[in-house]
């Protein structure tokens, strides 16, 4: 029996809904945590008595920058999410970029962006 090569139509469209889903997901969360470091919602340190104001100042630049590390993290993954619908329109989508096998649907539903299959993940290779 022949090994597959790529996946169906049909189940092409089962992974586009799939992450279609989580992309609908990451925007939301990328965009709350925007907001949170461009301060949109207007709840700053500017409202509270001065005792106070240094330390708040102090956790909000903190917040801040974690925040905009976590928005940078989720961008990277919004566009490895987008990267996945263009392969599914390539009709490449699920197949391993270092062995050329495809990789499970059960990696796929869980990591829907992967380009690896778990062997070669495990095995190192970059």
């Amino acid at each position: 029996m022949n090994e597959k090569t790529r996946y169906s139509d049909e189940e092409l469209e089962e992974f586009r809904s799939i992450i279609l889903e989580k992309l609908e997901i990451a925007k939301r969360d990328y965009d709350l945590l925007r907001s949170g470091v461009t301060n949109a919602d207007g709840n700053d340190v500017s409202d509270t008595s001065p005792t106070f104001k240094v330390l708040e100042e102090g956790a909000s630049t903190l917040s801040k920058e974690e925040s905009g590390r976590l928005a940078q993290r989720q961008m990277k993954f919004i566009q490895s999410l987008q990267a996945a619908l263009v392969r599914i329109e390539n009709k490449t989508y699920g197949i391993c970029r270092e062995t050329g096998k495809l990789i499970s649907k059960d990696r796929l539903r869980a990591v829907p962006h992967a380009t690896l299959s778990i062997e070669a993940k495990q095995s190192g290779i970059k």
